[in-house]
């Protein structure tokens, strides 16, 4: 094996890792935000309320 081999199959192994790691990058990413919709669509109905109360507190409504 020369050096040329060896620094191609070097660069070829570092190149795969970083799409690999850009791909898991986007995995957590897709689940933090389904996450965070399914939170938001859960507590709609109780922000919405604790919302409404706050309003009906207040002065002027």
């Amino acid at each position: 094996m020369t050096f040329t081999d060896l620094y191609t199959y070097l660069r070829a192994r570092f190149v795969r890792e970083e799409g690999q790691t850009m791909a898991e990058y986007g995995v957590v990413l897709a689940v933090i935000c389904l996450a965070v919709i399914v939170a938001f669509t859960a507590l709609s109905g109780g922000i919405s309320n604790a919302i409404n109360n706050v309003a009906k507190v207040l002065p002027g409504s």
